[in-house]
């Protein structure tokens, strides 16, 4: 029997403390520029100290941090975080990020819908509001395939790898997740 945490192909679970390198790794890729804006080097220290209150964080103000790991061995493979939760409108927002090389096998896409299970079966939200730069074709791609609707445009409100792109809004209510992806909801 499947664990309400587990798609077909990963698990969700809490950031571990040995999560640290995986994330000091991740944070020394050029790709991490896509995420939010271009960071200097790090130091495996401050990834350390990063997991470790991580490891100690709750459900607060109904945000959650998870970690995507891999069922047949279980490699981290990415990440998914709840933010701007707001539970008496019944509205959140998420931010997500796959590593290189393990992108394109569906991860990314349980991961939402695992997340998106629990925020409107468990909690009673209704939508998820979902900020997309421009230039992430491939988020742009997968939120477009969940059954996300365009519903805004920011434009030039992202400064990143010396150029401004826009930031986009998509949006899927309960009710379009109930009919798009009725094999998670029970």
């Amino acid at each position: 029997m499947t664990q309400y945490w587990e798609g077909s192909s990963i698990r969700l679970r809490a950031i571990e403390a040995r999560d640290a390198e995986a994330h000091y790794r991740f944070n020394q890729t050029d790709d991490y520029g896509l995420l939010d804006r271009m960071y200097p080097p790090g130091s495996l220290a401050k990834a350390q100290e990063w997991a470790d209150k991580q490891t100690l964080a709750g459900f607060e103000d109904q945000t959650y941090s998870f970690q995507m790991e891999t069922l047949d061995g279980g490699d981290l493979v990415g990440g998914i975080a709840t933010n701007h939760c707001d539970p008496r409108v019944g509205v959140l927002s998420y931010g997500l990020h796959v590593v290189d090389g393990r992108r394109g096998k569906g991860y990314a896409r349980e991961a939402i819908c695992l997340v998106l299970r629990y925020y409107f079966q468990e909690l009673r939200y209704q939508k998820a509001n979902v900020p997309v730069y421009s230039i992430n074709e491939a988020s742009k791609r997968l939120h477009e395939k969940l059954g996300f609707q365009l519903e805004g445009r920011l434009r030039n409100s992202v400064y990143t790898r010396g150029e401004f792109s826009d930031l986009l809004w998509y949006g899927l209510t309960i009710e379009e997740f109930r009919s798009l992806h009725g094999a998670y909801w029970r």
